[in-house]
């Protein structure tokens, strides 16, 4: 995003934005407001300052680009489907990964989105239990 992008939306000039990420030692005591930082991160590819700020606190975040439909009915069936759907491409990888017997960070980093993506079925599959249940 430009600094012009980021100015409409934050609703800030372009000197105030610069001070905020100035490293001056006159502006060392300015930060962005939450909201502006909220506005931006809505809008931009990734949330830099969340991310930062889960990453101090020993909290790890799963960011997904890929925005599933909100009204989704699949239910129960269409999660065990892509439960082992991911969890098949877990053990590719996996099993990819240790085959010349040296585990490198790009296979580690694959394993870890794979795991992620396992992850979020599972949550989505929990959810829909709770909603069968009652």
């Amino acid at each position: 995003m430009g600094i012009e992008t980021a100015c409409g939306l934050a609703g800030k000039s372009k000197a105030t934005l610069g001070r905020y990420y100035s490293d001056n030692d006159e502006h060392a005591d300015r930060f962005m407001p939450i909201d502006t930082v909220a506005a931006l991160e809505k809008e931009a590819r990734y949330p830099h300052v969340t991310s930062a700020l889960a990453e101090l606190l020993g909290i790890t975040l799963s960011y997904d680009t890929a925005k599933k439909n909100s009204n989704d009915k699949g239910g129960i069936n269409s999660d065990v489907i892509e439960l082992s759907q991911r969890f098949a491409m877990l053990m590719a990888d996996y099993s990819q990964s240790i085959e010349d017997g040296i585990f490198t960070v790009n296979e580690a980093k694959r394993l870890l989105r794979e795991t992620v993506a396992l992850q979020h079925v599972l949550i989505e599959m929990k959810l829909h239990l709770e909603d069968e249940s009652g």
